[in-house]
């Protein structure tokens, strides 16, 4: 069966009109994907919120083990840091979607995710909100991130701002990362510029496949985060701030590898790498941006 369900399906599932399905979903009650101008549904993800709305309580992905993985986004600053606070999660960098998507299904402690909001100059909330509607999770700031345009080294073509990159070769991420939907609105408010930018195909998985891809040469640019530009020794300029947060099962939170991850995040050594990196602002690490029911 397809991952995503249309709205008629999706009406067929849950036995109502389809005109049910839209008054849900513009009052931000069941999850939700709009990544590519029409309104889907991903399969698992509805049958996550329809188990966290049956008279047990807050469903099986709630109520599951879940296994010791951090997915989502890649950031080099996170993954330094689960390696050094012997946390013992892996990671599992796949894009902010398919970390929401994880989390839904119990397969990830937690995930990170930078995706702006479509309607606001937010971060993030929404996003948690349609994908793992009424489930115990947090949403916790991670990071500030500078995010913007990876140039090779010294910028010899002179790129100031995306406008410069008419005829340009760009590394995009894959579709549901949020680097992703950052380039997909910046694009989308220069219709013009669009059609002159050539798309490499396939994107880049991660912030490191992008700088690689402009330092050797396949590549003219890519839209990544300032530390990725400095760890390759490439040219950065700066589009956007983001912010980058940690949404993360109440549960788990409090058990011993998240609280062995965060305790080590309050140490000195992270400012210390963070500002080694480049393009980070830690002034409202932990703070909490959501917190469901």
């Amino acid at each position: 069966m397809p991952d995503y369900m249309t709205t008629r399906e999706l009406a067929e599932l849950l036995r109502i009109k389809e005109r049910k399905v839209y008054e849900l979903v513009s009052n931000d009650l069941i999850p939700v994907s709009r990544v590519t101008g029409k309104l889907l549904f991903p399969r698992d993800i509805v049958a996550a919120w329809l188990s966290r709305h049956t008279e047990f309580g807050a469903g099986e992905a709630a109520l599951k083990s879940h296994d010791p993985v951090v997915a989502g986004s890649h950031d080099p600053l996170l993954e330094w840091a689960l390696r050094e606070s012997g946390a013992g999660l892996a990671v599992l960098s796949d894009g902010s979607l398919d970390g929401l998507r994880r989390l839904a299904a119990g397969n990830a402690v937690a995930a990170g995710i930078h995706l702006p909001e479509s309607d606001t100059n937010g971060f993030n909330v929404g996003w948690v909100r349609r994908h793992l509607a009424g489930q115990p999770v947090v949403a916790i700031e991670w990071a500030r991130r500078r995010q913007g345009l990876i140039l090779p080294r010294g910028n010899p073509a002179a790129i100031g701002s995306l406008a410069d990159l008419a005829g340009s070769k760009l590394m995009p991420r894959q579709q549901g990362s949020g680097s992703r939907a950052l380039l997909d609105r910046l694009l989308a408010a220069a219709p013009v510029l669009e059609p002159a930018i050539a798309l490499i195909d396939p994107p880049a998985r991660n912030e490191a496949d992008v700088a690689h891809a402009i330092a050797s040469g396949h590549a003219d640019a890519g839209l990544g985060i300032a530390a990725a530009a400095r760890q390759y020794g490439l040219d950065f300029v700066p589009l956007a701030e983001e912010r980058y947060d940690l949404v993360v099962w109440r549960r788990d939170f409090f058990d011993a590898p998240m609280q062995r991850l965060m305790g080590f995040c309050r140490e000195p050594a992270l400012a210390r790498r963070a500002a080694e990196l480049g393009g980070y602002d830690l002034s409202g690490f932990g703070t909490v941006h959501y917190n469901g029911p």
